[in-house]
């Protein structure tokens, strides 16, 4: 199972984090989602594609982008690793 981490902006009271929790958990794989309202980041856990996570967050009015290495399975490469300079190194 993967993390993957995401920068949400809009989110500043309890009505949008059900708003988020409710958008993400009808992408599919999404196994856990865990919320930091006062610093806007999201980690969603399971086997989802994080553009499918974006556009789910965008379609509920929540821009989205990913953080960081998250994308990168265990003991594995972030997909589109870019050799030395990449976020897998």
């Amino acid at each position: 199972m993967k993390s993957i981490d995401l920068r949400v902006k809009g989110m500043n009271c309890a009505s949008c984090v059900r708003h988020v929790n409710a958008a993400l958990a009808l992408v599919a794989g999404v196994a856990e989602v865990s919320l930091d309202l006062a610093a806007g980041r999201v980690r969603v856990s399971g086997d989802a594609d994080a553009q499918a996570l974006i556009a789910a967050l965008q379609d509920a009015g929540y821009p989205a982008k990913v953080e960081g290495p998250a994308l990168m399975p265990e003991g594995g490469k972030a997909p589109g690793c870019g050799g030395s300079s990449c976020c897998c190194h």
